[in-house]
């Protein structure tokens, strides 16, 4: 067997989705607006679950920490990293909402149940193949 389906330049790219998350944001023509979405490597999200973790008291061991995955600040980080339009880092935007950061104007800008399919349709393009508070759980243990 040969490697070269391996190889970084045979691999076939995971190409963007669109989708429409909320009858709230419409354009001109009162359509809803479709939201673009992108993949991200394991590394990258590795590199997001490093930056969520926070250290937790060992109950009943005093002085003694664990580390867990705060699963709130994974799924903002989360849903900013795949983001590619509408631009989160966008300034206007932010300041529209009056937030700084990509991870606050998410939770500024969508209702709970929108932020919930966002994020379901961000496991599927990077084929977690679970829901992703599940997949932040295990992590947890």
């Amino acid at each position: 067997m040969s490697v070269k389906a391996f190889l970084k330049q045979n691999v076939k790219q995971q190409e963007n989705v669109k989708v429409a998350i909320s009858d709230r944001f419409v354009g001109e023509d009162g359509k809803a607006i479709e939201w673009e979405i992108k993949a991200i490597t394991a590394g990258e999200n590795e590199a997001l679950m490093r930056d969520s973790t926070i250290k937790v008291p060992v109950t009943g061991k005093r002085g003694q920490y664990t580390n867990e995955v705060d699963g709130n600040k994974y799924n903002a980080k989360l849903i900013a990293a795949c983001t590619v339009y509408p631009n989160l880092n966008d300034e206007e935007l932010q300041k529209s909402y009056a937030v700084m950061g990509a991870e606050a104007l998410i939770k500024a800008m969508l209702l709970p149940g929108e932020s919930v399919k966002l994020l379901e349709e961000i496991t599927k393009i990077n084929k977690f193949g679970e829901d992703i508070n599940e997949l932040t759980n295990e992590v947890k243990n």
